[in-house]
Formats: structure tokens, sequence, C-alpha cells
């Protein structure tokens, strides 16, 4: 498949360190990028999210064929790594640029992001409301390359981030595994 080709598919889960790994050893996952989206500042920095004054979210960016994974199960996927009954941000995480929302990118990702929120609602998985946010997709800025693949150039740090967040320990309360 040309790099034309591939599709994009844009998920805000609170640290976009912890949104990585969950998809990117997926077969027909061509790449995930850490980034910022949803805000009003062009090419912001990590410091400049952080400050909570660029309207943006940590987020991942995710090139994939949708012929081999389809948007549906990116979908399956983004909702077991959050916790989407979470205003306020994603577990230790607090403010904007740490909420949860997916940013579709065209009419066909918007009804599946729909649908599979709905879905969740309906299930009783939670008992409080999903307040994830499905919003148009936005332009996206990559994160400062020491924010990519920082599972795998500082994986104790990573681990002991990721346990320490509470991420871990919602995942397997909620879903019973952890990705």
């Amino acid at each position: 498949m040309s790099e034309s080709k591939w599709a994009l598919a844009t998920f805000a889960g609170g640290c976009f360190w912890c949104m990585v790994s969950p998809f990117e050893e997926e077969l027909g996952i061509h790449q995930v990028v850490s980034g910022y989206t949803g805000g009003h500042t062009e090419n912001p920095t990590y410091k400049e999210v952080c400050s909570e004054t660029t309207g943006h979210y940590e987020a991942v960016q995710i090139s994939f064929d949708p012929e081999v994974f389809p948007y549906e199960k990116l979908l399956e996927i983004y909702w077991t790594q959050i916790d989407p009954t979470d205003p306020g941000g994603q577990f230790h995480d607090r403010g904007d640029s740490y909420r949860t929302a997916i940013f579709y990118h065209d009419g066909q990702q918007k009804q599946a992001a729909e649908a599979s929120k709905q879905k969740l609602e309906e299930s009783g998985k939670f008992n409080a409301p999903i307040v994830t946010r499905i919003l148009p997709a936005k332009p996206f800025y990559p994160a400062e390359e020491y924010h990519q693949k920082y599972h795998k150039k500082n994986p104790f740090h990573y681990k002991m981030y990721r346990h320490g967040s509470g991420r871990e320990a919602f995942i397997k309360q909620h879903w019973g595994e952890s990705r």
C-alpha cells in the first residue's frame, strides 16, 4: 500500500506515552505518533501544552490500513485504555490537555465513533456518564522527539509511570487485562 493510502485516526487519551503501545504492534498499523491537537496555537511545545493555555489535547495519531485493521477495531482498543467518565483528565494527570476525545477525519469515522460511544454507554460497564468528546480533526502537531516511542526509549520509567498513574489498575479493574 502506498503512503498516501494510509488512513488516519486521532485519539486523545490522557498521557500520550500510554496511548502508543496498545496500537503500534497490531497488524495493519503503520505508525503511531505522539502529539498535540484540538488547540489554537500553531506548533505548540510540550511546555506550552502543559501550561493549559493552548487548548490542545495530548493525543496520538495513527496511520493504518483500514482493509487490514478497521477503524472500529481501533475504537475498541481506544475505549479500553481510558476512563471515559472523567471530564478532568486521566488518572493522576489532571487538566484540559489530558482530557479524552476522538477526533474524526470523515463522516464514516464520526458515525463509527458515535456508535461505539453509544454502545459503551448502553453496556452498563460504567456507573457514570461517558464524557469522551467526539470532535472534528484539527491540525495535529507531532510532539518533540523525546516523546516519540517513549515506552521503548525509557521502558523502566514508562512502566513505573503507567502503574503509578493508576491507568494500569483501572484497565485491569474494568477490562480484566492490560495492554
